[in-house]
């Protein structure tokens, strides 16, 4: 009886070890990295002049930033198969970047 109560404990500890530290892994990028890296990987088609919808950090709020860093969300944009290429460390800055200067943020980007 006491092993199956340890084991629930360990169980249970482990779940929410494992879930807090995937909701704090969110937002901890470096947003200079994520600059550079936005710039070079997804810069050249999200421009004024690019095949795809031009986007800067100032074209959302931070709300809608998390929602499009969401997993599984991006798998619905027609440029999937280059996010799928970057590393979670390229997304997690990317998106550190992108929501530090985000339209509602204390400091939101000023040129695009």
């Amino acid at each position: 009886m006491m092993v199956k109560k340890m084991i629930v404990l360990f169980v249970s500890l482990g779940l929410i070890l494992g879930l807090s530290a995937s909701a704090f892994s969110k937002g901890k990028g470096n947003h200079r990295k994520g600059k550079y890296t936005y710039r070079k990987t997804c810069r050249s088609c999200h421009n004024d002049s690019g095949t795809a919808v031009s986007l800067s950090p100032d074209s959302k709020t931070q709300a809608q930033w998390e929602k499009t860093f969401t997993p599984k969300t991006y798998e619905k944009f027609e440029c999937k198969d280059e996010w799928a290429k970057l590393s979670e460390d390229d997304l997690n800055n990317i998106f550190a970047y992108l929501h530090k200067y985000a339209f509602d943020s204390p400091t939101p980007a000023k040129c695009k």
